[in-house]
This record gives C-alpha cells, structure tokens and sequence, in this order.
C-alpha cells in the first residue's frame, strides 16, 4: 500500500472507531488494530490521536465547506438556493454520517487546538446560513427576526438526524431528507381552519 493509500486507510479506521466510541474511547491501538499496523504508523503519518483528529476535521470540512459554499455561490433565487444549500447539507451528513459526527464530539474529549477548527468551521457553515438567510428576510420570506437563533435551530435539527437515521429504517435517506426539509420550510402545524 503506498504512503497516501496507508494515510487514507487510517482516516477511515479513525473515522469509524471515533463516530463508534468517541474520541476518548478509542485508543492509538484500536486503530492500528483496525488496521493491523503498528501503532508507530500513525505517530509516522499523524503524530498523535489529535493530530489524527486535525486531519480528519481538515478533511471532511474541506469537502463540506466545499460543497456548500458553491451552493451558496450560485446566481440562483434565494428561496431555490436556501432549499439546495438544506437538501445538499443533509445528503452530505447522510452519506458521511461517521465524519458529521465527530463535529458533535464533547468539547472535553479534545485538545483545544481541535476544539478550535472544529468551532471554526461550524462557525463559517452557520454564516452561510445566516447570510442565506438574511436575503430570504429581505425579500419577505421569514416570519421571525432572529435569523442567527433561527440558523442555529435548523443545524440543530440537521445535526440531530446523526442521532436517531438509520440506513435499516422505514425511510429512505432521500425520503428523510425530505421530511426534515420540509419542517424547515413550513413548520409541523398548518393554520386552524377559518
């Protein structure tokens, strides 16, 4: 295997390991075993279980932050481009369940230096909401003015399907998405009958 394949391979190992046991219950040696290597591989690549963390966070939210920041690019009308930004962010988190869910580590299970990116890019995801956002107010299309508790409202429920999605479940992840784009959008109660 060569140095990037090996590299890839231990991201993965961590990735699982972390989003199964957290952070602080995976060991340096459960992931060399994982992947039947010493464990001097992974201080080799990695120099530590947090610069192994560093790597994934630089990782994931690069392919993240990339995809939604074209979405949020794109010369479309705000209320299209707020559904595709919603859609794209949940296939994203449904397709990458186990990275999405190690942005939810407790922020007493590592190092500040990777508490800090993991704050940072969920503080840059929660800006391009809020912008987006911010120009569905302008044209009229929200019932509130607090957009920032309103973003922070809508990734909460996006980042609460990491809990309780099941790929085995009555509902496909096209179909969950659905559902969960659709409360974003119109709420769960419809008016009283006049």
């Amino acid at each position: 295997m060569s140095e990037p394949e090996t590299k890839e391979k231990l991201l993965e190992a961590a990735v699982d390991l972390f989003a199964a046991r957290g952070f602080s219950g995976t060991s340096i040696r459960d992931i060399a075993n994982a992947m039947g290597m010493s464990i001097f591989n992974i201080y080799h690549y990695f120099g530590s279980k947090d610069g192994l963390l560093m790597e994934i966070f630089k990782n994931s939210s690069g392919r993240l932050l990339g995809t939604l920041r074209d979405v949020a690019q794109r010369d479309m009308p705000p209320l299209e481009k707020f559904e595709l930004l919603v859609r794209t962010h949940l296939k994203f988190v449904g397709d990458y369940r186990n990275e999405a869910k190690i942005y939810t580590l407790d922020e007493e299970q590592i190092s500040k230096a990777s508490h800090q990116i993991s704050q940072d890019i969920q503080r840059e995801i929660l800006n391009l909401y809020v912008t987006l956002l911010k120009d569905l107010d302008e044209k009229g299309f929200l019932r509130t003015q607090r957009i920032t508790v309103l973003a922070f409202n809508i990734l909460a429920v996006m980042n609460w399907m990491l809990r309780w999605y099941r790929e085995d479940g009555q509902l496909s992840l096209d179909e969950v998405c659905e559902e969960i784009l659709s409360f974003v959008l119109h709420g769960a109660l419809r008016s009283p009958a006049a």
